[in-house]
């Protein structure tokens, strides 16, 4: 009597269902293999955040031991640092300083841009010239005399306002950032605005303007991270009046009055950090393609 032998199950791709699992198994090794740099580079800026939050979460006792994992999660560190006196006029402070100022410099910068662009005059390349050198300076150069002006002529120290007023007459990084995205708009756009009859300021606004939009957010979110991460400037012109501190600032003091108290410490940081983290998230996408085109053309 012939013995009839089974044959093993066969999947639903032709092949043995080991054999499929050995092929998974390598093609998400080829895939950690190719992409390990990169794994590697996101573990390297994500942990430390992820520590972070982590310990925000801790009690008291736990925050300085070597437990990585809250074991009970403390979600009211947080309202203790809400509640903590004056740390709610620092976020007030801070959303002046980044709001303002990254309005008024998008506002001042666009036009100067504007001009470099599309503008054939004499001094031009001189004009640009000066801009770029003016990125070259640092701010250290120039702060005993813009000190002494503001706190001195004016009578401003203690106030941010010699550090957002500034901004209205444009700044130079956005100002090379802005007319390298312009560069990349073809002049026929603008020739075809000026023969329908409109000006120079028109064509800005209804042509230039909804095309430079990814340049402008770009230019925008990089003043408002510089603006909310500043801490030179709060020291120098408010450290006196702990009523015009800011968050970068606050943070150093809060940090010295709750050196013990790591999970304090953290949930501040948070608190600080969060609102940074979440404008890139919903901005990337334009952020990304505004960097991405300035360099188009030069």
């Amino acid at each position: 009597m012939t013995q009839v032998l089974e044959r093993p199950p066969v999947a639903p791709g032709g092949a043995p269902p080991a054999a499929r699992r050995a092929a998974h198994r390598r093609v998400l090794l080829e895939w950690i293999a190719v992409h390990a740099l990169g794994i590697a580079a996101a573990l390297f800026f994500t942990l430390p955040f992820v520590f972070v939050v982590l310990t925000s979460l801790m009690s008291d006792q736990q925050a300085l031991t070597r437990d990585l994992w809250p074991h009970t999660w403390e979600w009211g560190n947080y309202r203790t640092v809400l509640d903590t006196p004056g740390f709610l006029t620092w976020w007030r402070n801070t959303l002046l300083y980044a709001g303002l100022g990254t309005a008024l410099t998008v506002a001042s910068s666009v036009p100067v841009a504007y001009a470099l662009a599309k503008f054939r005059f004499r001094g031009r390349h001189l004009s640009l010239l000066l801009v770029i050198s003016m990125m070259m300076l640092p701010p250290q150069v120039i702060v005993i005399p813009m000190y002494l002006f503001w706190a001195k002529q004016l009578d401003l120290s203690g106030t941010l306002w010699p550090l957002i007023v500034p901004m209205a007459f444009g700044d130079a990084f956005s100002i090379f950032l802005l007319r390298q995205f312009l560069l990349t708009i073809p002049d026929e756009y603008l020739d075809a605005a000026r023969v329908d009859g409109c000006g120079e300021l028109r064509t800005l606004l209804r042509v230039v303007l909804p095309m430079a939009r990814p340049g402008i957010a770009a230019v925008a979110l990089f003043q408002f991270f510089y603006a909310w991460n500043d801490y030179f400037g709060p020291q120098i012109y408010a450290s006196e009046n702990p009523g015009a501190w800011t968050l970068s600032y606050g943070l150093e003091s809060f940090k010295g009055a709750h050196h013990t108290d790591w999970n304090l410490t953290m949930a501040a940081t948070v608190l600080v950090m969060a609102p940074v983290i979440l404008v890139f998230f919903f901005a990337q996408k334009a952020f990304v393609e505004g960097v991405t085109l300035t360099g188009v053309k030069g």
